[in-house]
């Protein structure tokens, strides 16, 4: 295999946690839609549209296209509107997210994404990242099985470990991390790493 190849093999795929976050989408009922999740400040309904505003934003991103989507941070923003096609615009958008990520260039050089310039590199964990964190959000606010793959568990957590101990380092974009067992599944101390509690129930 050359080497451009390999690198290619080894780049992360955005397609199966974009999948099962659009599997637990087909479960959401309307009146689970007021309802908690993890992330304290959001209802479901505004959960939902976080996740279908940064897919869009990071297409963008894996596009190189900047403008309004990849030049706002979240903070700086009111939350966006649940519009009422999401149903078939928010799991349209994952796919499309998951696409873009999929194109060898979305990975070279310099992004930008919520109001940040990092190399593609970052940002596209940072993705995948947003979509296993996410997706336990909706899981655990819908009382419903979480299945992500264990490769992309692997990259959220190299992705978030090196932060544990830096709040700088870590922004405003997750609240200080959540000591987990170390023989605790990946997933809960993915989910730790993140801020949330594993525990957490609707």
């Amino acid at each position: 295999m050359s080497s451009d190849a390999h690198a290619q093999a080894t780049l992360p795929d955005l397609g199966p946690a974009a999948a099962e976050l659009t599997r637990l989408l087909d479960g959401v009922r309307d009146d689970q839609l007021a309802g908690p999740t993890p992330c304290s400040t959001y209802a479901l309904r505004d959960l939902l549209a976080h996740v279908l505003g940064l897919s869009g934003a990071f297409q963008d991103a894996a596009r190189k296209e900047f403008g309004p989507s990849t030049n706002t941070a979240p903070s700086s923003a009111p939350p966006p509107e649940l519009p009422d096609d999401w149903r078939t615009s928010l799991p349209d958008n994952l796919a499309a997210m998951a696409a873009a990520w999929r194109d060898p260039a979305a990975w070279e050089g310099e992004t930008q994404v919520g109001g940040l310039n990092l190399p593609a590199t970052v940002a596209g964990r940072v993705a995948l990242d947003e979509l296993v964190v996410h997706g336990w959000d909706v899981a655990r606010a819908t009382n419903r099985a979480y299945r992500p793959a264990a490769a992309d568990l692997e990259v959220s957590y190299a992705f978030l470990a090196p932060s544990k101990d830096n709040p700088a380092a870590r922004g405003t974009a997750f609240g200080p991390a959540i000591e987990v067992p170390r023989d605790a599944p990946m997933l809960d101390r993915v989910i730790g790493l993140s801020g949330r509690d594993p525990g957490w129930t609707a």
